[in-house]
């Protein structure tokens, strides 16, 4: 990193409003060649919108543009659209994927530059009837997936690729750009396991290397502190701090972010369950699903407890709670209050009072172009009639519009959720915010039993405890047994009963939340047979 010479970036007093509603203030920052720039904020403090700006985003042109300068290696630009953007040598890893999903990774890594060779027919009739050069698609991915140090499998579909596999993907297409000066990297740890992540770092720190500047922008605050130079702190549209990242700790970053000191969850509560009968009995379970799969999976769960559910990338944690709803093809037995619950078959678990909130939000969780009245209130309606009135001794039922609302209006409330009412649609909040919704739309099922998967994904400090102690409060309260799938061990430890560790598809171990994460690390690296 070359701090003595002139910026790469600079940003000079960034405003801009939509439709009035003020949402960055004067912004001001610098990066350096080579730089790893940590830019921090809660969900709505103006990250994401100071990066639109910068990449030339078509939501800034169309909501009116903005106010201030940006300078690229000491030159005023103003990018209209990402391709100029791209042009420019500015990559950007979105928080929400933008790949194609029946394309491979290779051919998603090289997409609108694809390289291609002349044959006979291009020779006679010009170049639009070149083919694909497949060999150098693949010579192109595979040194894109070197740079990263995290293999993924270059010829697998997207369709069939787990989360964080997709995640690698996306940063790869950046990292095979030639001209590459500037990458944004927008929670690009928030679907990574620890492992996963902790190699992202390393890419990260081979590209400052390289020349390549980075901005960071992550919730974990650890990572901030291990890979970047400088930390910038955003709230409410302004920056509250800028300073090396040698001289700030996560409390401090914390308490910038939201004014106030943050504990990431309450006090732990860990109850002994031994005592509490079973309530959901796993057999020999095994799930199709791929970068997850399942292979022998045999459980107990107590009622009342919470269960974590933790391991590394691609070992069949996510697999279990997607097989037993039914999302991918299982086998096996499940029984619920020992009555048998059919796999392959989403409708009856969800009969049955099963419930599940997925770790891809936007694909399974949300109707995105829906209201958040009808995100969180229609599966309740579909599958127990719930917000129904019935006319004419129940010949005719039409929708409670007041008992909507008002379930909408509560969680929204009990959760937090930043939205300007109950009728804006999911699309328009933040990712974390999304979360929230998929969170609120299981609890207004009140179901006997519900799997939460990676609940805390893309959410900010202060709203990850907020979650974690609604997850609490919801099993508290309404009894309600909760299996909590996380890649995040220390936020099972603070909120779980008991953790079962997944590895190579079979379950290898369960201890108590309360055991040193040593233990829990040695389980994650066994060998189970």
């Amino acid at each position: 990193m070359q701090t003595n010479s002139p910026p790469l970036l600079e940003m000079r007093n960034i405003k801009k409003d939509f439709f009035g509603n003020q949402v960055l203030t004067d912004i001001n920052l610098t990066l350096h060649e080579g730089e790893v720039l940590g830019l921090c904020g809660e969900n709505g403090a103006g990250k994401s919108t100071l990066m639109k700006i910068l990449f030339g985003m078509d939501v800034i042109r169309e909501t009116g543009g903005y106010e201030g300068e940006i300078l690229l290696d000491g030159k005023p630009v103003s990018f209209s659209t990402p391709f100029e953007a791209l042009e420019a040598g500015i990559g950007m890893v979105h928080q929400e994927f933008s790949l194609i999903p029946g394309f491979t990774a290779a051919e998603n890594i090289v997409l609108n530059r694809e390289p291609k060779k002349r044959n006979i027919f291009s020779e006679v009739f010009g170049e639009r009837l070149d083919t694909l050069d497949y060999n150098e698609i693949t010579g192109r991915a595979e040194a894109a997936i070197d740079k990263m140090g995290f293999h993924i499998e270059k010829n697998m579909r997207i369709s069939d690729m787990p989360v964080g596999h997709k995640q690698f993907t996306e940063i790869a297409r950046e990292l095979s750009k030639e001209n590459l000066k500037l990458l944004i990297l927008d929670e690009p740890t928030a679907v990574l396991t620890e492992k996963e992540a902790e190699a992202l770092l390393r890419s990260i720190r081979s590209m400052s290397e390289k020349g390549i500047a980075v901005i960071f922008i992550t919730h974990r605050l650890h990572e901030i502190l291990s890979v970047c130079d400088k930390v910038v702190v955003m709230r409410d549209g302004f920056v509250v701090s800028d300073v090396p990242a040698a001289e700030t700790t996560v409390n401090e970053i914390s308490k910038w972010m939201v004014g106030r000191n943050v504990s990431s969850a309450d006090s732990r509560d860990i109850r002994d369950t031994s005592g509490s009968r079973t309530i959901l009995s796993i057999r020999r379970l095994w799930v199709d699903m791929p970068g997850e799969t399942v292979r022998d999976v045999s459980l107990d769960v107590r009622e009342g407890e919470i269960l974590g559910i933790g391991g590394l990338a691609g070992q069949g944690k996510l697999g279990i709670p997607n097989g037993i709803m039914g999302l991918y093809e299982a086998g096996g037995t499940v029984e619920l209050d020992g009555k048998p619950i059919p796999l392959n078959a989403p409708r009856k678990c969800l009969d049955a009072s099963l419930a599940f909130v997925s770790e891809d939000r936007r694909g399974v969780g949300l109707l995105l172009d829906e209201t958040l009245e009808w995100n969180i209130a229609f599966p309740a309606m579909q599958v127990q009639n719930k917000f129904l009135r019935s006319y004419l001794g129940g010949l005719v039922k039409w929708r409670d519009e007041k008992g909507i609302r008002e379930v909408t209006e509560r969680y929204i409330d009990e959760l937090a959720i930043k939205c300007t009412g109950s009728k804006q649609k999911a699309r328009e909040l933040s990712g974390g915010n999304q979360q929230k919704i998929c969170l609120a739309k299981a609890f207004a099922l009140e179901p006997k039993f519900l799997f939460v998967s990676e609940p805390t994904r893309g959410i900010d400090i202060g709203a990850k405890a907020l979650v974690l102690n609604a997850l609490k409060k919801f099993n508290r309260e309404s009894g309600v047994t909760v299996v909590m799938i996380s890649s995040e061990l220390e936020e099972l430890r603070q909120i779980c009963d008991r953790i079962a560790i997944v590895s190579g598809g079979k379950i290898a171990g369960i201890r108590p939340a309360s055991d040193p994460s040593e233990e829990f690390g040695m389980l994650m690296v066994s060998m189970v047979k």
